[in-house]
């Protein structure tokens, strides 16, 4: 007769004997049977040994279960397997009004915390109170673990600090917790106060902390740690090696790495394959092949993660052979349909642009494709110019029910097409992407680099968690739509949020002090902050740094951060020569680009287009052509539209008409109407009326709302004293509805800036500026000054045109600037229109009498003004 047959037949008995399993007791009824078996259940041996069926029978089927003993039997006796049951159970457990013991309640905490089931965490919890096991150590570690486990990083703080007695477990599960949840910043500091109030650390508690110094690269915290392993005498275990390995090599200190790493006597798969990480974490991937060869003929077997690592190497080396020798090992130790090895295959050999291979390779996952697989195709589709493969790629993505994640978002953003960023924006909302940080700035982007800034704004103040990549993209923005002030109120207000600004977010804020209406300290104070933060000899900073001074007029300035830079880039170099043709030093444009062609570097289209510039602005016509040649022949790019503009502007200012209007008709496709402005503006220079009309025509026909074509039409024929035609001009301009932009200047003063227009009385200090203008007049008259009239295009009297002319807005913005700063202070003057010759010849002999060193950027140049000459040599 089996046990559950006898229970059956006994059932209806009047005795009660106790049958005990393990801790548990039964009822049963007096019969010699029965009462055998129970001793026999009763031993230990029997307990441990009985299957977990037979033993949840005996629990099951007992007809009364005691009340006062603690409840075991279920969590003890189930495998890991039917730990699912096990929660069953003690749920039944706990309504059938038994107690579970401290450890059941450990062994459910525990599997809570490994199934990430907080909800039901929390009823055990409330269960461990209730049960009066809240303040027992091990099950208060429990509770801490399973709420840390499950993301409940609050409620896991609270019960830990409510436990009245702690143990080094305690603060693991805290510490885990912690690092797990990503406050990796406050993990050293509760690693810190561990140790004040007396509790050391066990190895695990270091193996613990030392990921999550890794994770915020703290170099100088990464070496105390180090110091405290030795001391702590934990330098031999193996689980703590390895973590700092990794911990020293996401710092930077690779040598420190190698010295634990040959230093271990007994290294594991981890040990061999943190090592080989932190080389090509460091971009020493031919050092990452040197440990990985090691690793083999020590007998270690490559895991999964080795091959991972080996192969971004082959990707950044982009070493095609060998990373067809890798894809045949991954096959030969049985990963070739590891998923992981898959995808990372893929994306090297994208890399390499083997798409073809790539795509093959895809398409032998078929079946098992994740989303990971899914974004890293269409995301090699798109860095290799496949924009098409990869918008189809995503289609058939959704069409096979495969859901985008945050990262298939942002890379499929990258295309810049508004109807379909507009339809993407559209599904990142149905899929509650859009508060999402990666997702929301990527979008953002997006809306950035098809100029559409109203609706990066309203993503941006959408997104929950703004990180810093968020505020540096809503910087270069408004950097990109020259809105100064914009971008330096979400500067401030990002450190006000406590957000630590990195390179890229001074490279934006310092590219938006670039625009011509910023202010000039405004740049010199985020030069310096970046300084402060220890970031301004980052390359993409200091080359920010070198752009921004010279285009807002401190060449001297630029050229001292080029000369400290330690290391420079494409950008450096091309903003240097730039630079210095704007300012019309034509001499160091070239000697810079020389330079670049002794150190044998890369240069690419925007380098000619800044030194063929610097021939224009000095009228270096033979070498600018032989630059251009240059270019074509010995350098193999492509002339662009910029490129025949450069030469067009070349010729033009020479007064080689002809030459121009060759370059115009040769040209690959038709000119824009750029080349045409350049050609009407050198016409009404070189009085070359038929021309000009001819350019002023094209421009019309392309920009009928242009204002500046009919203007400079309208002034040749005043400036040939064809009225008529003048006002012919003039009233197709009414009739078109054309009006003509006003020229107006502007100058900053003690961190203000003042604008002027031509006759402008608004200004509070208008009459001591008219006052000014009128001794200056006197005074540069009495030094041989003569206004020149022709370059007022009215038909007046002479003397009228004088006073036009004395009241043109620069020199309104200069006599301000001589009244409102002290003697010696030099000035600096934004045009928005080409300053006129009169102007030119006037600020010369104000730059002498006055001894001032004046700086006039106009919509064409730079032009320096000290002791009575100009930078531009009369030439511009």
């Amino acid at each position: 007769m089996t046990l559950n047959t006898t229970l059956r037949t006994f059932s209806n008995t009047s005795t009660n004997p106790i049958l005990r399993l393990g801790r548990y007791q039964f009822h049963c009824h007096s019969n010699p049977l029965l009462q055998s078996h129970a001793v026999a259940l009763n031993s230990k041996t029997l307990l441990r040994d009985t299957d977990p069926p037979i033993a949840q029978q005996l629990f099951d089927q007992s007809p009364i279960r005691d009340l006062k003993q603690p409840n075991r039997l279920p969590f003890g006796s189930f495998s890991n397997e039917q730990s699912q049951e096990a929660l069953h159970h003690f749920v039944s457990i706990c309504r059938s009004g038994l107690s579970p013991d401290e450890l059941s309640m450990c062994y459910v905490l525990d599997h809570c915390a490994g199934s990430s089931d907080g909800t039901v965490g929390e009823q055990v919890h409330c269960q461990c109170v209730k049960c009066g096991f809240v303040h027992h150590v091990s099950v208060g570690n429990s509770v801490v673990d399973m709420y840390m486990k499950t993301g409940n990083v609050r409620d896991g703080r609270r019960v830990f600090d409510e436990m009245g007695d702690k143990n080094v477990v305690s603060w693991n599960s805290l510490l885990t917790g912690y690092s797990l949840n990503g406050f990796n910043d406050q993990v050293w500091e509760l690693f810190c106060q561990m140790q004040v109030e007396g509790y050391r650390p066990n190895y695990y508690t270091v193996s613990t902390v030392i990921p999550a110094l890794a994770k915020l690269s703290v170099v100088a915290v990464g070496m105390q740690t180090h110091a405290m392993v030795v001391k702590l005498g934990f330098e031999a275990e193996k689980l703590v090696c390895n973590s700092l390995i990794s911990m020293l090599s996401k710092s930077g200190m690779l040598r420190g790495a190698r010295a634990i790493f040959y230093g271990m006597e007994n290294k594991d798969s981890v040990s061999w394959n943190s090592m080989i990480a932190g080389h090509v974490i460091n971009g020493q991937d031919l050092e990452a092949f040197e440990v990985f060869n090691k690793m083999q003929l020590a007998g270690a077997k490559p895991t999964s993660a080795t091959f991972a690592s080996v192969i971004k190497s082959c990707a950044n080396l982009k070493e095609l052979g060998l990373l067809r020798v890798l894809h045949c090992k991954t096959l030969k130790s049985g990963f070739s349909a590891h998923q992981k090895i898959l995808t990372t295959l893929m994306v090297a050999l994208t890399k390499c642009k083997e798409m073809d291979d790539a795509f093959s390779l895809f398409s032998l996952m078929d079946g098992v494709q994740s989303v990971v697989s899914w974004t890293a195709m269409i995301s090699g589709y798109l860095q290799n110019g496949g924009t098409d493969q990869a918008v189809n790629l995503f289609s058939q993505m959704r069409g096979e029910g495969v859901k985008p994640n945050h990262f298939t978002y942002s890379a499929i953003l990258t295309v810049q097409h508004v109807a379909f960023i507009s339809e993407i924006h559209a599904e990142v909302i149905k899929t509650n992407y859009e508060k999402s940080s990666s997702v929301g700035t990527a979008l953002l982007d997006a809306y950035v680099k098809i100029g559409i800034i109203d609706d990066a704004v309203k993503v941006f103040e959408l997104i929950e968690v703004k990180d810093v990549i968020a505020w540096s993209a809503m910087l270069a923005g408004y950097a990109q739509a020259g809105e100064t002030e914009e971008a330096a109120k979400i500067f401030h207000q990002l450190t006000k949020e406590g957000i630590k600004p990195n390179e890229f977010t001074f490279c934006s804020i310092i590219n938006a002090c670039t625009a011509p209406t910023a202010s000039v300290e405004q740049g010199k104070q985020f030069h310096a902050y970046a300084i402060k933060l220890r970031l301004h000899n980052a390359l993409c900073v200091s080359s920010s740094l070198v752009t921004m001074y010279a285009k807002r007029g401190n060449i001297d300035s630029a050229h001292e951060v080029f000369k400290r830079q330690k290391e420079r880039d494409l950008v450096s170099w091309n903003s240097m020569i730039s630079g210095y043709a704007q300012h019309g030093q034509a001499k160091k444009a070239l000697e810079v680009f020389e330079e670049m062609q002794k150190q044998k570097l890369q240069v690419d289209a925007i380098t000619f287009i800044g030194v063929i510039s610097a021939c224009t602005h000095a009228g270096l016509v033979e070498k600018g052509q032989n630059y251009f040649n240059a270019m074509i022949n010995d350098h193999h790019v492509n002339p662009t539209m910029e490129h025949y503009s450069c030469m067009i502007d070349l010729y033009s200012r020479a007064g080689m008409m002809e030459k121009a209007v060759d370059i115009i008709n040769g040209m690959p496709f038709p000119p824009a109407a750029t080349v045409w402005r350049i050609v009407l503006a050198a016409s009404r220079v070189h009085h070359n009326i038929e021309l000009g009309k001819l350019a002023a025509e094209k421009i019309i026909a392309l920009e009928p709302e242009d204002s500046a074509a009919y203007v400079l039409l309208s002034n040749m024929y005043a400036a040939a004293g064809n009225w008529q035609e003048k006002v012919n001009v003039r009233k197709l301009m009414d009739k078109r509805k054309v009006k003509k932009e006003p020229g107006y200047s502007w100058i900053e003063v003690k961190n203000k800036t003042y604008s002027f227009l031509a006759g402008d009385l608004s200004h509070p200090l208008s009459d001591h500026i008219y006052s000014k203008l009128s001794e200056l007049n006197t005074r540069l008259r009495d030094a041989g000054y003569q206004p020149d009239t022709n370059y007022v295009f009215h038909d007046i009297e002479d003397e009228q045109k004088e006073t036009i002319l004395s009241h043109h807005s620069e020199r309104l913005a200069i006599a301000f600037g001589l009244i409102a700063t002290v003697p010696g202070i030099p000035l600096q003057i934004v045009k928005n229109l080409r300053v006129c010759g009169d102007c030119h010849s006037f600020i010369k002999l104000v730059s002498l009498i006055e001894q001032r060193y004046i700086v006039v950027r106009d919509s064409n140049r730079f032009h320096h003004f000290k002791e009575g000459l100009c930078s531009c040599g009369d030439y511009w």
